[in-house]
């Protein structure tokens, strides 16, 4: 029998709490995407405790954007996952998450199986699907259990805003014949979820659900009964056995299974639950428009732009199709959505994916009837030479403006309408003056006051430095000789495949804490294998700070990386810290391993870079913004002295800005021209500025900052304003609050 869960609230008298994304039974809850996949979970366990099913939940992966705090959500509704019988376990990196994932579908193949099933959730960005395609391709062939069930969360970076590569994930997940869905929006990161698992359960596939920044970073209100969404189960002939994992089970009888039925069987689950749907149609349809995910957001936006709504659009002759399910595409509802179309536009970003099955699926229709398909190219095709020209580029992004822009010239060759032109030049003009707009400076990321990296990445005169993943990556952009990178986990590889051909004898290569956790470590093993002269600064900032400061997912100490490296057989070990107290002593380190001040970083390094073979040097401090977090929260020790620079001294020669390369040394203008000051807002009390050669500098030892007294504003010429007008409308109304980030 299935054990009862913890009782939740429902009903509108239920108290607002900030737990009530999670409690609350059924209406509506405001929710972020990544608030709805940490509830998704808590659903499925209701809707299968409804089903007399006992099952529990697993959920691991690997952070990263726009995925990057869905851990710490976790982390935070831990005990609403605990009551729904939901673990979360982070994976060290990618691949072994996904291995975690294929083991708890492997659980009710032995005796001793505490629940029904396990339904599981993995996540990670574009690189991290890109590294776990081999586990994707074994698991998803072996299969899902009866009651168990993947979805496989991927977090896409179109525009590569947080990536060293734009990435997009569903060829990937073709590759390995796993079906994919694209949700629009939070709503269906809830629905789709649910439908997600069932599918998984039913056809015995590992199930992709694509996550852009747009919708995972998005908020809603949005309907939370679990019963809300109707699951219907195909009548699909199963072959003997059914398609779900067992063993023993031969890998061609895998492959058999999994081409000949299991995808249909996905295929037959997506067009019985209308995973894809025509939700504009007309009376006399003559361009049809095909679309998923965000880009059917934008084609709705730049419906709006055009002032077309759903009566117009019919009007006018459009039938829209949202695509649930992008991969496989289902047949019968995509034939049905082309049957007296003159043209169909498909409307997706990045690389196609849609276009080309639907092309697929229309090839052998008599060319009378079949529509004319167009996407990212206009009627020449991709491959002409010339070719044709791009309507809906697959690089960067698209935007409501760009698809607004196609769709009113598909239109037009249609209908005449000059409101449609009027607004269509509107837009034109608008994203014209945009392009004007000469940006007079820009905000080029930097390490934040007080960060080690400012000092670790620093190289001796004459050398340089590969890059590596993590804040540290901004070196690349600064004067510190350092150029190229690899992906995670591969830093300083490269070197492997230069220095036979290069007259350079040694390089530094960056390297982060969390990333020699997740995989770096191999690296430095190929590294020592190769034997040639390169020196791994390991940078040990106690914290995954690019990503919101999460602990690494295990125990890792300076002392356990030092005796780790002694182990596979680096040459030579040296560990700096910035000299606050440690958490060990120089005896916790091997034998011959030294630590060092970091004022002593330069001649470090030049020892290091002479040594005939593989070295490191370990920079251990944390990182500052996570420094600044546990002082508030009272977890580390807050030194009792500040630096102040005095005006009327300096000189203004940045000296202390050269040192340091800290955001806090701030230009002031005075009647005697540009001076230094100390931003104590921003100081993370690193002093470094202090190595600066001047005599400004005043340490203030036991002072504290005064706090401004709380002023009430001055509402004195407030009844002189108008009253705002406020505007009656069912549609969502625009607001552009300006401002730099972080003030919200």
């Amino acid at each position: 029998m299935a054990e009862t869960a913890t009782p939740v609230r429902s009903g509108p008298e239920a108290d607002t709490t900030l737990d009530t994304k999670y409690t609350l039974e059924a209406g509506r809850v405001y929710l972020t995407g990544t608030q709805a996949l940490a509830r998704l979970p808590m659903m499925q366990r209701e809707r299968d405790l409804a089903a007399d099913l006992n099952t529990a939940g697993f959920i691991s992966g690997y952070r990263g954007s726009p995925l990057g705090g869905l851990d710490q959500t976790l982390w935070r509704a831990k005990k609403h996952l605990d009551a729904h019988h939901i673990r979360f376990q982070p994976g060290v990196n990618e691949d072994l998450a996904a291995t975690a994932i294929w083991g708890t579908q492997q659980v009710n193949l032995f005796p001793g199986a505490k629940y029904d099933g396990v339904f599981s959730m993995w996540y990670g960005k574009g690189p991290g699907v890109d590294r776990c395609g081999d586990v994707f391709r074994h698991a998803n062939a072996a299969g899902t259990s009866q009651f168990g069930g993947v979805l496989a969360v991927a977090g896409d970076d179109h525009a590569a805003r947080s990536s060293t590569v734009a990435h997009q994930t569903e060829h990937i997940f073709k590759a390995v014949m796993m079906p994919v869905l694209a949700p629009s929006g939070v709503q269906d990161y809830l629905d789709l979820g649910l439908h997600g698992w069932a599918m998984s359960r039913y056809s015995g596939c590992w199930v992709a659900f694509k996550a852009v920044a747009d919708t995972i970073e998005s908020s809603a209100s949005v309907y939370v009964d679990p019963h809300r969404v109707d699951i219907v189960l195909p009548d699909y002939p199963l072959p003997p056995g059914g398609l779900n994992i067992r063993w023993p089970d031969d890998r061609l009888v895998q492959e058999e299974r999994l081409l000949h039925h299991k995808l249909y069987a996905a295929l037959a689950y997506a067009r019985l639950n209308r995973l894809n749907q025509i939700v504009i149609d007309s009376p006399n349809p003559r361009l049809g428009i095909i679309t998923c995910g965000k880009s059917y957001l934008d084609v709705r936006q730049a419906f709006d732009d055009l002032g077309i709504d759903d009566r117009l659009a019919a009007e006018i002759g459009i039938r829209l199709y949202k695509v649930g399910m992008v991969w496989p595409l289902e047949s019968e509802g995509v034939r049905h959505f082309a049957e007296g179309l003159e043209e169909i536009l498909v409307v997706e970003e990045k690389r196609q994916l849609l276009e080309y099955q639907l092309k697929e699926e229309l090839y052998n229709w008599r060319e009378d009837v079949r529509p004319r398909v167009i996407g990212k190219f206009d009627e020449k095709g991709e491959w002409a030479q010339p070719h044709g020209e791009w309507l809906l580029p697959a690089c960067g992004e698209l935007t409501p403006a760009i698809v607004a822009r196609v769709i009113a010239a598909r239109i037009g060759r249609y209908v005449t309408s000059d409101r449609i032109q009027a607004r269509l030049a509107f837009l034109e003009a608008k994203e014209q003056a945009l392009a004007k707009t000469v940006v007079a400076s820009q905000r080029i990321p930097h390490f934040c006051s007080g960060c080690p990296h400012n000092t670790s990445t620093r190289v001796p005169e004459g050398s340089r430095a590969l890059a590596g993943i993590g804040c540290h990556f901004m070196a690349t952009w600064m004067n510190r000789s350092t150029a190229t990178f690899s992906h995670m986990g591969g830093e300083g590889a490269a070197w492997v495949g230069q220095a036979p051909f290069s007259e350079t004898r040694h390089v530094f290569a960056n390297l982060g804490d969390g990333t020699y956790f997740h995989s770096g470590l191999l690296a430095i093993r190929q590294a020592v294998a190769a034997g040639h002269p390169i020196t791994y600064k390991i940078l040990y900032n106690d914290a995954v700070a690019m990503t919101g400061g999460q602990p690494v997912d295990g125990n890792l100490s300076v002392p356990q990386i030092a005796r780790q490296l002694e182990a596979e057989g680096v040459g030579k070990i040296v560990v700096v810290t910035d000299g606050t107290e440690r958490a060990y002593a120089s005896s916790d380190l091997p034998q011959g391993v030294p630590l060092r001040h970091r004022d002593e970083l330069d001649l470090v390094q030049r020892d290091l870079r002479e040594f005939p073979g593989v070295s490191a040097l370990i920079y251990d401090q944390t990182c500052a913004a996570e420094k600044r977090r546990r002082r508030k929260r009272g977890k580390f020790p807050d030194p009792a002295r500040r630096v102040f620079i005095n005006e009327a001294v300096c000189e203004g020669c940045g000296d202390c800005s050269e040192q340091s390369s800290c955001l806090s040394v701030v230009p002031v203008e005075t009647e005697f021209g540009r001076k230094r000051a100390i931003d104590q807002s921003a100081c993370n009390k690193d002093y470094t500025c202090l190595k600066g050669f001047c005599p400004s500098f005043v340490t203030v030892e036991g002072g504290r900052l005064k706090k401004g007294k709380a002023v009430a504003a001055d509402e004195s010429g407030f009844a002189a304003l108008p009253e705002p007008q406020i505007a009656e409308t069912k549609e969502p109304w625009g607001i552009l609050i300006t401002g730099v980030g972080g003030t919200g």
